[in-house]
């Protein structure tokens, strides 16, 4: 399988197939054409004596400074080196390698002006997986990603380091061991090359990646605990819906129906007592689908920015390179804020759900356990999941809401967008843990509706669990059930339906 860079739409699945090897990414005579267009476009505003920003003056505030055609090369190298300021740790590799992924997509809609030669030599960093150190902190998200893209492409100088397994190692030793020469930027390249928001896109395609199936599992994990609950389907009738149709809520009320078709546990609910289930259970289609919904405006505007020319100046002709501010992070960075919150939630309801379990209402005993007293049963891990949403409530703070300016004021508004990034996968992988633990929890309240049995989707999960969390019977260190339950959730090893 092959996609064609700069010819087709790039996707969700086809980046995250193609920095998993699953995808080939090649160059089309169409695509070089685009590309080699450009640059002979660049070369002529290069020799020329009318200033054309970023190809023969100066960066930023430095604007009004005309460079000579001798000095053009060391001006674009200068820019890589001096903007190379990120600190802390390491972004994960993958990162690195879906951030080269979309500026090569980017490069090759021939509007950059970039050189064949330089995008060959990425793209055989993508193929090799050479994947550049690339620090976590230090982008404001405007004048693109400057810092963490000066560190991704340093190496293409013989500069930075990469990754050979888990060490860092020198660009120019992993050069050299690959028969490899540093290239020599010439005008228009280093800006081409670190202008842009491929940090943040990065970060939001990972975090869609991750969020899409945590939406599902979050669903799985309300429907195992509205089971040990023993709570009632009704809420999830599709004629409920259909006069609120919220595509997020008509998704999530059609996944608990399928979830829960089968179910001769649901039954015993039939002719209770009870008229009506707490929130965190009936109102399951409600705030799952509208996490949902701000999942797919994210991913709406992140499949545009993947496909989108984000560097700047934009060359449009022989004479005339636009001055824009396609680099500017906002469009993303608030989306990325509402996707945050969205997540975020998805934990705080999840929690309410755990914590419900515990009360020893309708049948469950008290802290899941029928040896309370000399036994705490599962009193304390609610206690992890309630420290885990105070602090993805703490992470929803935007970043976008603020902005500091830079550059001299040259770039007196900023989308922080990069931050916004970072924190979204944070969250994520908080809700990670708290579903983690919710679908524990269930397990266990389920055991106390045998010989009920469930539909055959949560027997599945019910059976994925005990193969490595057995029923709690007596107080045991339940650290490692926890980090058996994390694994599980983080492998993708359960039925989502």
């Amino acid at each position: 399988m092959e996609f064609k860079y700069g010819i087709e739409q790039l996707t969700l699945d086809k980046v995250t197939d193609l920095a998993n090897r699953k995808l080939k990414g090649i160059l089309t005579p169409e695509a070089i054409e685009k590309v080699n267009i450009c640059r002979s476009k660049v070369e002529k505003m290069a020799s020329s004596d009318k200033p054309v920003y970023g190809i023969n003056t100066g960066f930023g505030p430095l604007c009004d400074t005309q460079i000579s055609p001798e000095e053009t090369s060391k001006l674009q190298e200068n820019l890589l080196i001096s903007h190379a300021v990120g600190v802390g740790d390491p972004i994960a590799k993958n990162l690195s390698k879906i951030m080269m992924i979309c500026k090569v997509h980017a490069l090759c809609q021939g509007y950059s002006g970039i050189r064949l030669s330089v995008i060959e030599r990425i793209l055989f960093f993508i193929e090799n997986d050479l994947l550049p150190i690339v620090p976590k902190q230090g982008s404001v998200g405007a004048s693109g990603d400057l810092a963490p893209l000066s560190h991704l492409f340093l190496p293409l100088l013989g500069e930075g380091e990469f990754w050979v397994g888990d060490k860092e190692v020198p660009a120019k030793t992993v050069l050299k061991e690959n028969g490899l020469e540093p290239i020599h930027l010439e005008a228009k390249e280093g800006l081409a090359l670190i202008n842009g928001t491929q940090f943040i896109l990065a970060h939001a395609i990972t975090g869609l990646y991750k969020m899409r199936y945590l939406l599902q599992l979050a669903d799985v994990a309300g429907a195992m605990s509205l089971e040990g609950f023993q709570g009632s389907s009704a809420p999830f009738k599709s004629i409920l819906h259909e006069i609120r149709p919220f595509k997020g809520n008509l998704e999530v009320a059609a996944h608990m129906r399928n979830l829960l078709e089968g179910s001769q546990n649901l039954n015993a609910h039939l002719h209770c007592e009870r008229v009506q289930d707490p929130y965190s259970i009936r109102c399951i289609p409600q705030v799952h689908g509208a996490s949902r919904n701000a999942y797919y405006h994210l991913e709406e505007l992140a499949t545009i920015e993947m496909n989108a020319v984000t560097d700047n100046p934009i060359v449009i002709s022989d004479t005339e390179a636009i001055s824009g501010g396609n680099f500017h992070g906002q469009p993303l960075a608030m989306a990325l804020d509402y996707a945050s919150i969205a997540a975020s939630e998805l934990g705080n309801i999840s929690d309410r759900r755990s914590y419900l379990l515990l009360e020893g209402k309708y049948g469950l005993p008290r802290l899941l356990t029928e040896s309370g007293g000399l036994n705490s049963g599962f009193m304390i891990p609610q206690y992890t999941t309630a420290a885990l949403v105070t602090e993805n409530k703490s992470l929803c703070f935007p970043p976008s809401a603020d902005s500091i300016p830079t550059s001299l004021g040259q770039e007196d508004h900023v989308s922080m967008g990069s931050i916004s990034g970072r924190k979204f996968n944070q969250i994520l992988g908080n809700i990670e843990k708290i579903l983690a633990i919710e679908l524990m929890y269930a397990a266990q309240a389920m055991e106390f509706r045998r010989p009920n049995t469930f539909s055959n989707i949560i027997e599945a999960n019910f059976k994925t669990i005990r193969e490595k969390v057995d029923k709690l019977e007596d107080d045991r260190v339940l650290k490692y059930d926890i980090a058996n339950m994390i694994s599980m959730v983080e492998n993708r090893a359960f039925i989502i339906g």
